[in-house]
């Protein structure tokens, strides 16, 4: 059965049909994915019952994993139940066992359900994430997505030469803030420090222009904090019109791939007292978005 996408929302989005992500990619395959996400951004892979070993495998298809020295989670290494390489967003611990409601992780992953886009906050964000539906509760956790091209074409002209060579300023601080959870150590704290990033970005390989937003952004250099956070708050309004969102329902072993530098996603709630195992791997991005204008 040949590579098939057949579109899932009226702007982005498509589900593949015909590939198993647990074998090797023929470069025909690998290209007709890569295709694939610039058109959609987001890719669903149904029945993908897939080992951490294999995700690994499919993820570097497309390109080198993200790695990085400083942490971009309060997750210590020594505490994760999975081997490196692929991380735990789950809410279990390193025994397997249901987090305490009153777990500091707990607290931070809450502000995963705040609009984002993976790894803004590092110099270099992310190229693609992948997400795999291991198991799942019964109500709830459906992860949504918004297309930050079509935001962008919808904005009117003024909007769009203001926001062009803004520079907005992104931190795991931000976003964590804006939920209540203040308690960083030190350490946190020097890691999680803020870095530049274009709020307009251009894909490589399509050419077209997306607003670059996150709940990591919390200030636009030259700009007053109150000003810059209210300019924001109101782009991602814009942005996560409904006309612009998917919401992934998730079935067991759905892959899911999306493109970070012209999406955001969010997770949603779910009964936390169910299991929830689900594994990203993180593709690194190419280059810093602000090179051209240091």
């Amino acid at each position: 059965m040949p590579l098939s996408i057949h579109q899932l929302h009226s702007v982005f989005v498509g589900e593949v049909g015909g590939i198993d992500c647990r074998k090797p990619l023929d470069p025909e395959e690998v290209a007709a994915i890569e295709a694939g996400m610039d058109e959609y951004a987001v890719l669903i892979f149904r029945d993908q019952d897939i080992s951490d070993a294999q995700q690994i495998a499919f993820t570097r298809h497309f390109g080198e994993l993200e790695s990085y020295n400083t942490p971009g989670h309060i997750r210590r290494r020594e505490d994760s139940r999975l081997a490196p390489g692929i991380a735990d967003f789950s809410n279990l611990d390193k025994h397997g066992k249901i987090m305490s409601d009153e777990d500091r992780v707990w607290f931070f992953k809450l502000g995963d359900r705040l609009w984002h886009s993976d790894s803004s906050f590092r110099p270099i964000p992310a190229k693609y994430s992948l997400l795999s539906g291991r198991v799942l509760p019964s109500w709830g956790a459906n992860t949504e997505f918004a297309d930050m091209r079509a935001a962008y074409d919808a904005l009117d002209r003024r909007t769009k030469a203001e926001v062009e060579d803004l520079v907005c300023e992104h931190s795991l601080i931000y976003s964590r803030e804006a939920i209540g959870f203040t308690d960083l150590t030190p350490e946190e704290i020097t890691a999680f420090r803020p870095v530049r990033q274009r709020l307009v970005r251009t894909h490589p390989a399509t050419g077209r222009k997306s607003l670059f937003l996150a709940s990591h952004a919390g200030a636009i250099v030259g700009w007053t904090i109150p000003e810059a956070r209210m300019f924001l708050r109101d782009l991602i309004e814009h942005a996560t019109q409904r006309e612009f969102v998917y919401s992934h329902s998730w079935r067991p072993h759905d892959l899911v791939m999306w493109d970070n530098r012209c999406t955001m996603h969010r997770a949603r709630r779910f009964d936390r007292t169910e299991i929830r195992d689900v594994r990203r791997t993180t593709l690194a991005g190419d280059a810093p978005t602000i090179e051209k204008i240091a």
